[in-house]
């Protein structure tokens, strides 16, 4: 029930283009990280190495 009082608000009070605008630069931004994991791979430098309880 929540969900429809949200969208009642949302169309009584639309967000503003701006807002729009910023929400889907960073969608894009996202899509463009994402595209560049997916061609270079991920550096080891940021892979989590596992340690156990007794260390490495």
């Amino acid at each position: 029930m929540i969900w429809f009082m949200r969208m009642a608000r949302l169309v009584r009070n639309p967000p503003s283009a701006a807002k729009d605008k910023l929400v889907l630069g960073l969608i894009a931004l996202v899509f463009l990280l994402w595209g560049i994991e997916q061609l270079f791979g991920w550096p080891e430098a940021l892979t989590v190495e596992r340690i156990g309880r007794r260390g490495p």
